[in-house]
């Protein structure tokens, strides 16, 4: 639906800014965690662009999402390694309300050594994790847009782990729509510079979206294709292992039903593989029903043939 990864190299993706100088909303070319460029947000105290409370500066998108829509969004925030450890509010994401005043719906916000999500139009702190500095957090939030807990819901996954599962939630407030704000935004006492690292925001339709764009989960093993290298012989080729080929092998096995090709010894000889053994009898006593009832004669007709050739040996003696 839209991207916000500052790789145009610039902040032209974003509607617009709050910000007191250009050097406070900085696209930068290091630290990024994906692409090119990231964006750089530093807070001095007293940054006031707007004159409201709180000091901030921000990026803004005008989304302007609406009331039954559902997305999910994808970020990444990195927080400096002297970013302050305050027992105070500092937003660094939030969905705000195009309403004059109040609390946004939906916000992202560090306190103390915690991250924390929080939904103001009930008060609730539904998810906390751990403040860690100097690496990238990544962050997916699936979110229906709803002004009740039965018409909207949040379900959140902090690096990759799903850490909020789908609960009902009132996600904006009745009358108005839903808009983005991105960079930090503290409550006006915070003291020290802070600086907090963004990139590689997206919105989409689907989960497979937003994984897509990042490194894929974890996918399981096809039963049907080999992991064994068949150039690293596993099973002495002239004992097959009886295995019931049409049961589902473990997440991990090899396909009993498809054989590694190794190389038989040359006193062996390699059974016909085209027919697996049937279920229930022996490996021998299957290798002796193909010998017996071989369509070419398998061992009579070569003992035949040897009998053959020993009597028109004779023969030509007499007529000698």
């Amino acid at each position: 639906m839209w991207r916000g990864d500052f790789e145009t190299g610039d902040r032209s993706q974003y509607s617009g800014t709050q910000m007191v100088s250009a050097d406070r909303l900085q696209v930068v070319t290091s630290p990024v965690a994906e692409g090119k460029y990231a964006l750089k947000a530093t807070v001095k105290q007293g940054d006031d662009p707007i004159g409201a409370s709180g000091n901030r500066n921000e990026l803004v998108y005008q989304g302007k999402e609406a009331v039954g829509s559902e997305y999910y969004y994808r970020w990444k925030v990195m927080f400096a390694p002297d970013f302050p450890s305050v027992d105070t509010w500092q937003l660094f994401t939030q969905w705000h309300h195009d309403g004059c005043c109040g609390s946004p719906p939906v916000e992202f916000y560090a306190r103390g050594e915690e991250l924390r999500m929080a939904l103001n139009g009930t008060g609730e702190v539904p998810w906390k994790g751990k403040l860690v500095r100097g690496v990238w957090h990544e962050f997916v939030l699936h979110v229906k847009w709803g002004t009740t807990a039965n018409t909207g819901f949040v379900e959140l996954w902090h690096d990759k782990e799903l850490v909020l599962p789908k609960r009902g939630a009132v996600t904006m407030y009745s009358g108005q729509k839903n808009y983005l704000k991105l960079g930090l935004y503290r409550n006006d006492t915070v003291q020290p510079v802070g600086v907090v690292y963004h990139d590689g925001f997206v919105q989409a339709t689907t989960l497979a979206d937003v994984i897509a764009l990042d490194s894929p989960p974890p996918t399981t093993v096809d039963a049907g294709t080999p992991v064994v290298d068949a150039g690293t012989p596993t099973v002495d080729a002239g004992t097959p292992p009886v295995v019931d080929a049409g049961t589902p092998e473990e997440q991990g096995d090899v396909d009993a039903g498809t054989p590694d090709e190794v190389e038989a010894p040359d006193t062996v000889t390699p059974p016909d593989t085209s027919v697996p053994p049937a279920q229930g009898i022996s490996t021998d006593e299957a290798l002796g029903a193909k010998a017996g009832c071989s369509s070419t004669g398998g061992a009579p007709f070569a003992a035949f043939a040897l009998l053959g050739a020993l009597g028109l040996a004779r023969a030509r003696r007499r007529r000698s």
